[in-house]
C-alpha cells in the first residue's frame, strides 16, 4: 500500500480490496472472523478506516512473507499493538515533561537513563 489515506476517510469492501492488492475477499473474511480487524457499520454497509486498511496490509505481509496464520498471526499482531500503545504512552510522557522546568527534566532524564542501564 503506497498511497496516503487520511484518517477520516472510509473505504468500502471493494475499495479496501483494491487498496490492498494482496488481500482476497476470503482472507478478509478470515481476518474479520478471527477478530484481527473490525469493520465499521455505515448506511452503505461495512466500511474500513485508513488505519484498518494499513492493518490489513500488514496482516497480509505477515501472512505472506512470514507464513503466519491463525494463532501465530494473532500473537504477532497483538505484540505489535502493544508496541504501538507503549510508544503512545512514551510520547505522552515526553510531552508532559516538555512543560516542566529544565532541572526537573534533567533529573528525570538522568534517572531514566540510569534505569535503562540496569
Amino acid at each position: 500500500m503506497t498511497e496516503y489515506f487520511s484518517e477520516t476517510q472510509y473505504f468500502s469492501e471493494i475499495q479496501t480490496l483494491a487498496a490492498v492488492p494482496s488481500l482476497s475477499r476470503a482472507q478478509l473474511g478470515v481476518f474479520l472472523a478471527e477478530g484481527l480487524i473490525a469493520a465499521h457499520p455505515s448506511p452503505e454497509g461495512a466500511v474500513f478506516r485508513a488505519v484498518d486498511v494499513a492493518r490489513l496490509a500488514l496482516l497480509c505481509d505477515l501472512a505472506e512473507h512470514f507464513d503466519l496464520q491463525g494463532d501465530a498471526l494473532a500473537v504477532v499482531i497483538a505484540l505489535i499493538d502493544q508496541l504501538h500503545i507503549t510508544r503512545q504512552h512514551l510520547r505522552a510522557m515526553a510531552q508532559a515533561l516538555e512543560v516542566e522546568p529544565q532541572d526537573l527534566r534533567a533529573r528525570v532524564g538522568a534517572r531514566f537513563i540510569g534505569l535503562l542501564a540496569v
